[in-house]
């Protein structure tokens, strides 16, 4: 088999359940993947597992299978996924028994050794305040993808993962099919950009997509999951089965590709991706070749995901109608201040935001109305408890005319942080548990290189003068936006060539600083990927402690590059 086929039905712990039965009946496939796992998955997971040491996986995979297992067994599909979470024994232990209960003989593998959660510096401490542990919830190892290369060239038929990177599952099954090795770097980062561009499911056939009205709100109603048909060298072809919804072009592929990843080197336990080097072109109707990818040698080190409990945190939302909104929120600001002022413990993080989300001589009650939010921070949950809602309930008859609150306010509930460390890759054991029980190690790689960053190539020639027109930023460049751990991503391309030769000169680093506030006192490094013709930001700190801890209304970023393409500039009417 010249071409191996391999695609996506989850992006995410949370997906379209649906997705896997539409894969597996939409056309023809060899491998499928599901990535289940994200940084507030992980902590999510974690605190399963400590009420329930059998919990920590994606209790959703097994339902899913139940209604597709006999199908994918027919269909000689093979199946990797990470749903394995902080325990993918124990879900590999539940498909065979799912498999036994059903009669299909399938075989069943799995892939461990990321877990560093007892060894990794502040293990959890079960006796934390009101019963809820303190310290590390989890701790894992990105794995790399010849792990499940070993259990799928064993003859695995399901491969279940704990914290591998999300492109891992598609790299092991191409090297397994293929028969790559470590140091083959130009296939395995072939492989990493399909696997990039597959791992977030739907997000690859228009999900989320800048330009989304371009191609009609109907086709994307129901937009079908991405395959890529990946080749021996490891180029690819993204695609979708026939006549499922959505658009795939390399709109949607470039979209994707910037997803939360940073400057030309993108680092992986097998190999270091150069994104620089990746090219896209159109090859048909919902057909987009991905070529001219080359790789270098890994790091010397793995990164490490390490979740913990930062503390407790409770918030409380005013709403604010009609005339005087400064006023009105500048009184409830003092009367809390004086409240918490005036408590046991204040709070040791407070924090007000101000949304205007009111207009002059509205129509209806809501669109007179703003938002004042209020959210409190602490490490001990009595200082953001019952102080806390107190004062804010007593306020309801001696406040601001209108007052009412969005919700009454509840008792504190702990919060998460996400923690990014690195561990050299010896010190990891990775391990294939194979179906008939062996173990089988994977060694770290013989060869490593640092991770140096890429010097700023060339940049186009700008265009000439000519009129300008104040207008939107989105009328002529896209973006995509997300998190990791406390940093935002903002990836932004350009429609055309004309317009990346203005995008590279206008969006620079002090721009984009002057165009979205919150990032003017925050480190921004600007990354320029001119085959993409596209410009990646990186905002230090822009979301606290990571999403877990609801540092913004936002806290993924996931809408910071609406908004920064909702900004207006002085834009070329050649480009309009």
């Amino acid at each position: 088999m010249t071409v191996l086929r391999i695609g996506n039905f989850s992006g995410f712990y949370g997906d379209r359940f649906d997705a896997l039965r539409e894969m597996l009946t939409g056309g023809e496939l060899d491998v499928l993947t599901g990535d289940y796992l994200a940084e507030l998955t992980l902590l999510i997971l974690g605190r399963d597992r400590l009420k329930d040491p059998s919990a920590g996986y994606a209790r959703t995979f097994p339902r899913q299978l139940e209604d597709c297992l006999g199908l994918a067994h027919e269909r000689g599909v093979r199946i990797v996924t990470n749903a394995g979470g902080l325990n993918p024994a124990g879900l590999a232990d539940d498909i065979r028994q799912l498999a036994r209960r059903l009669g299909i003989p399938v075989k069943v593998a799995h892939v461990e050794g990321d877990d560093l959660t007892t060894t990794h510096p502040g293990a959890p401490d079960p006796a934390g305040a009101e019963g809820t542990p303190t310290g590390t919830l989890a701790a894992h190892a990105y794995l790399g993808g010849f792990g499940i290369a070993a259990c799928l060239r064993a003859g695995a038929d399901i491969v279940v993962t704990g914290r591998v990177t999300d492109a891992a599952l598609v790299t092991g099954p191409a090297a397994a099919h293929f028969g790559w090795q470590p140091g083959e770097y130009d296939r395995l980062a072939g492989a990493v950009v399909a696997g990039h561009v597959l791992e977030c499911g739907a997000q690859a056939t228009g999900g989320n997509y800048a330009f989304f009205t371009d191609h009609g709100l109907e086709r994307l109603r129901h937009p079908g999951f991405p395959l890529a048909e990946i080749h021996a060298d490891g180029t690819c072809v993204v695609t979708k089965h026939p006549g499922t919804g959505g658009v795939v072009d390399t709109g949607t592929v470039t979209a994707q590709l910037l997803y939360e990843t940073a400057g030309a080197r993108y680092a992986g336990p097998d190999v270091t991706t150069r994104l620089d080097t990746v090219r896209l072109r159109q090859d048909g109707p919902e057909r987009v070749r991905v070529e001219g990818v080359r790789g270098e040698a890994p790091p010397p080190t793995l990164k490490v995901g390490r979740g913990r409990l930062g503390g407790f945190r409770n918030e409380v939302t005013f709403v604010l109608t009609g005339l005087d909104i400064e006023r009105k929120a500048e009184l409830v600001r003092r009367q809390m201040e004086d409240a918490l002022g005036a408590a046991k413990s204040r709070p040791a993080e407070v924090r007000w935001d101000l949304v205007r989300t009111d207009r002059a001589d509205a129509d209806s009650e809501e669109t007179a109305s703003a938002l004042l939010r209020l959210v409190v921070r602490d490490r001990d949950p009595e200082a953001v408890g019952r102080a806390f809602s107190g004062a804010a309930v007593e306020l309801a008859l001696a406040g601001y005319p209108g007052f009412h609150m969005l919700a009454p306010p509840g008792k504190g509930a702990p919060y998460g942080v996400f923690e990014a460390a690195h561990v050299p890759q010896d010190a990891v054991e990775h391990l294939a548990v194979l179906h008939d029980g062996r173990r089988i190690a994977v060694p770290p790689p013989h060869d490593t290189r640092a991770l140096d960053d890429v010097p700023e190539p060339p940049l186009p020639d700008p265009l000439p003068g000519g009129p300008v027109r104040r207008a939107p930023l989105g009328l002529v460049a896209g973006a995509r936006s997300g998190d990791k751990g406390g940093d935002a991503n903002v990836g932004v391309w350009a429609r055309s060539e004309d317009g990346w030769r203005w995008l590279a000169h206008e969006l620079t680093a002090d721009r984009f600083r002057q165009l979205i506030p919150e990032s003017r006192a925050l480190p921004v490094t600007r990354h320029v990927l001119p085959r993409l013709r596209a410009l990646n930001f990186v905002v230090e700190g822009f979301l606290g402690e990571g999403v877990a801890a609801q540092h913004r209304f936002d806290p993924q970023a996931k809408a910071l590059g609406e908004w920064l393409r909702s900004r207006h500039l002085d834009i070329p009417e050649a480009l309009l």
